[in-house]
């Protein structure tokens, strides 16, 4: 299994432009596979213990004025294609809200997530971790990014296997301190309070 990633750009947009003319088989020319694929794409989502990472500094009490970097994945969307007896082909996109606390030092900082294809309920099949390095804005705390991941190939015993049998599972690499804040439902939101 392999994974590719780029972030959605101005190309992307050109792509849709250019798209417009034409049927969706043409402009991806993907033959073939505009079939139907034989069953469902793989389930994709964020692991709850790991979809927000919250930074606690100064003292380690968690109020609000110890918050440092926060993120959020808000959003996984996947689709895929698959035909005969050819692997599953599915794609990611991933939107993050990230936040600057008051006790974030710096504009600049790199979060890291995974994103994990698995055979579902039974193990890992490929894990990557990626970094996503963002400056904040002068004036701003509140950022929104979307990266996409453009390939993650799942090989098929046969034509009969279907991507309900695998699972695509993200989340930012956590602490194991940020992993049981999660796991107990708190979060801090720079934007809490604000309409």
């Amino acid at each position: 299994m392999s994974m590719k990633t780029t972030l959605i750009g101005a190309a992307a947009l050109s792509f849709l432009a250019l798209a417009g003319c034409r049927s969706t088989k043409e402009v991806l020319a993907i033959g073939e596979a505009a079939e139907a694929n034989p069953g469902p794409c793989p389930r994709a989502f964020a692991l709850y213990d790991a979809s927000r990472l919250v930074e606690i500094r100064g003292d380690g009490a968690e109020k609000f004025g110890n918050v440092g970097f926060t993120g959020e994945i808000d959003k996984v969307r996947s689709l895929c294609r698959y035909y005969a007896d050819r692997p599953i082909v599915a794609d990611l996109t991933l939107d993050f809200s990230l936040g600057r606390g008051p006790a974030a030092s710096g504009d600049t900082i790199t979060y890291n997530y995974f994103v994990a294809a698995t055979r579902k309920n039974v193990d890992v099949l490929e894990k990557s971790i990626f970094p996503l390095t963002v400056t904040f804005p002068p004036g701003q705390d509140r950022v929104q990014v979307t990266e996409k991941i453009d390939e993650i190939i799942f090989p098929r015993a046969n034509d009969t296997t279907s991507g309900e049998n695998f699972e695509i599972v993200v989340g930012f690499v956590v602490t194991p301190q940020q992993r049981a804040f999660n796991a107990d439902g708190k979060r801090f939101r720079v934007s809490a309070g604000q309409r």
